[in-house]
Formats: structure tokens, sequence, C-alpha cells
């Protein structure tokens, strides 16, 4: 089969590899027909993401046809239409339980990316990523083993388009969980840092949920620009406008928004120190974009972090979060848990996640779309893959 693989930094490459094979009686193999580039890839791209090895099979945003079970699959059948959960998990544990999927405690062979882990297990293992998350091969594939069959994979109907459904796997439910976290609700004032995809998933979530005032705040203007049309938010380029919670909080009266999302991550655009610390592999994150969403909250806020992050980050005013007595959610996805009322959202015409697509190529072509999607060309905001 063709599936794209990861050779170095900036260097990915559309290879052919073998078809993958049922392994445990829980296994489907899968039949890609459509995947995305995601922002937690571009990270994979730049060698920003430790434990990566040559070959390794790319991506975590895809749906397909199920094409074969293992004898132990009793929830999906040859033929069904399901989009897979970014996420691995067996269901069963305690923090499954818990519908805690993202903390999955069995799925994952690696150690997970905690420094002071003691000996706490490692959260669930993700297709597509590091081999600190397993080294599971992921779905910019035209085949895909898929672990767990019973818990993740999740039947789509025929009457949504695949794009409308796609991003079920990761963006919409990251973003979706970002807003929940950030206790959003009719009448909540929000800045969201990040204006690429999970930044402008939160946005439509956040405004499907009732929010009043939306900041968003980014540094390219065809993403505030789209933003702003498509979810009515009140645009900030932090690139004319150094100090973003400077003006939310002269905007707010002196007060500050009820919560912030930092849709960003760790390789957020920081000071010269930051950039110098983080190049030499001195620091492993930026933490710009923390600093601005502590800042621009009020008292008692919420900051949301569905960004990604990674060991210590230089700057984190904890004084600051302290004085003003914030709350800070954040982490993984717990994506089975949310795919109902997704999928219900979708159907009924209150999301859609797929106005958010710019590019449409085949897998053939996936090393030059992650080009375009890393280089922000063509103003790109989504690249969607087809085998």
């Amino acid at each position: 089969m063709q599936a794209l693989t990861y050779q170095g930094a900036r260097d990915v490459r559309v290879e052919t590899v073998p078809d993958p094979s049922i392994v445990a009686a829980d296994d489907l193999i899968l039949r890609v027909t459509a995947t995305a580039i995601c922002g937690s890839d571009l990270h994979i791209y730049h060698g920003k993401i430790p434990d990566m090895h040559d070959g390794d099979i790319l991506g975590h945003e895809f749906m397909g046809i199920v094409e074969e079970v293992g004898p132990e699959v009793t929830e999906v059948s040859v033929g069904d239409r399901v989009v897979i959960p970014f996420v691995i998990a067996c269901g069963q544990c305690f923090h499954c339980a818990l519908n805690e999927f993202s903390a999955c405690e069995t799925t994952n062979s690696g150690p997970g990316a905690a420094l002071n882990r003691k000996q706490l297990r490692p959260p669930a293992a993700l297709f597509g990523y590091s081999h600190l998350y397993g080294g599971v091969p992921g779905g910019q594939a035209e085949l895909v083993r898929v672990p767990k069959a019973n818990v993740g994979p999740f039947a789509v109907p025929d009457v949504l388009a695949d794009e409308q459904v796609l991003f079920l796997s990761d963006i919409l439910p990251t973003g979706y969980q970002a807003v929940v976290n950030a206790g959003i609700k009719l009448g909540s004032t929000v800045a969201i840092f990040g204006a690429g995809p999970v930044g402008c998933m939160a946005a439509a979530c956040a405004r499907m949920l009732g929010a009043e005032t939306i900041y968003m705040v980014d540094h390219h203007d065809y993403r505030l620009a789209f933003a702003r049309a498509a979810y009515g938010v009140i645009p900030i380029n932090f690139d004319e406008q150094d100090d973003p919670a400077a003006q939310i909080i002269e905007a707010t009266a002196g007060r500050g928004v009820d919560a912030s999302i930092d849709a960003v991550g760790f390789e957020a655009k920081g000071s010269t120190t930051e950039t110098v610390l983080t190049t030499l592999k001195i620091e492993p994150s930026s933490g710009a974009a923390l600093r601005q969403c502590i800042a621009a909250t009020r008292r008692g806020g919420i900051v949301s972090v569905p960004g990604v992050y990674a060991g210590f980050i230089h700057g984190f005013l904890f004084g600051d979060a302290f004085d003003k007595g914030l709350t800070f959610k954040m982490g993984q996805t717990h994506v089975q848990a949310l795919l109902p009322e997704l999928l219900e959202a979708i159907g009924e015409g209150r999301l859609r996640p797929d106005e958010i697509i710019t590019h449409r190529m085949k897998l053939a072509d996936a090393a030059q779309a992650y080009q375009i999607f890393n280089d922000r060309k063509e103003d790109c905001r989504k690249v969607v893959l087809t085998p």
C-alpha cells in the first residue's frame, strides 16, 4: 500500500509499505477514504517531537470503510463506514470507566512525555505519533490497522459526506472539549489564542454553546478574516498589536474575559530568549501564549489548554494565576466520550466543521500538502487527503 512516512525533520515521503494485518483479536483493518493533516503533525514535521523513527507512518485524523475484523470485534462489521478517534483506548481500565479515554492505562507501549512521572502509567496510545505514545502506524495511508476496535471506531450515517464528519477524529472534539473545559455558556466572553483548525473549531463550539463575545488572536490575516466571517469573532493580529491581552482587558472594562483558550501550544511565537532556548533544545516549549491567556482572563476565570505542551516552559507566571484565582484545565481529548453529541450537532446543522477545508489533494501528493499547510501557502487552513 501507499503511506506517508516520516524520514526526519521537514522530510516526509509517500512510499510503498507492507499492508497491515490483524494482530489482536479485537483489531480491524480500515480502508481509508479521507485523512487530514493536523497542526500536531506539523510538530513532527518540524522535528520537535522526540522518539520518532524513520519510516513511521503519520496521520491521526482519518476515516474509512471497515475491510476486515478480528474474531472478537462485535461493535462494527465489514463494510461499515467509521471515523477513528486519534486516541486508542481499551474501554475497561480505571480511566476509561470514567470516560477519560486519553488517560487509558493499557494501550501505550511507550513511556509518555511526562518528565517527572515516577511510576505513573503512561497515557493512551495515539495513532501516527511518537513512540512515546506507542508508535502506532497512522492514517495517512491506504490501509490502517485499528486496535481496540470495539471502543474507538464510530459509525457515521451515509447521508453525511466524509468531509462533514472527518474532523470528529480530532479537531472538532478537541475544540469542543476546550470550550467545555472553559465553562462556556450563554453570555460568556472568551479569548481564543490561535486561529488554526483547533482554534476555529473552538470558536464554532463556543458560538453553539452561546458565547456572546469571542476574541481571536493570530498573526495570519486570512485566518482571522475567515474566523470573523464564519464565527463572528473580534480579530486581533499580534503582528500589529504586540500585547493582545492588554487590548482585551481594555475592551472588557478592565476585567478580562471569562475564559481563555490556548489553541497554539508549545510552538507559540515567543520572545527572543524563548526562541534561542527552544532552538538549542534547552527548553522544550514557549510560554508566550500561556502568558497571554493568564493576562487576558478575569479574576476567578478559566484557562483552557488544548494546545500541546511538553516539559517545562519559560516565564510561566504562576504567581499571577494565583493572584487572579484562575482555574486551568488541559490535556489530550477524551474523543470517544464526545462523539455522539457532536455527530448530532453536525446532523442538525449546528456545526459545519467542513467549512475550514481549503485544500483537497491526493495522498500521493501528501509531501507537497505538508509544505503548503506548513508554509500557509495559498491561504491554507486545512488539507484533506484522499487515497
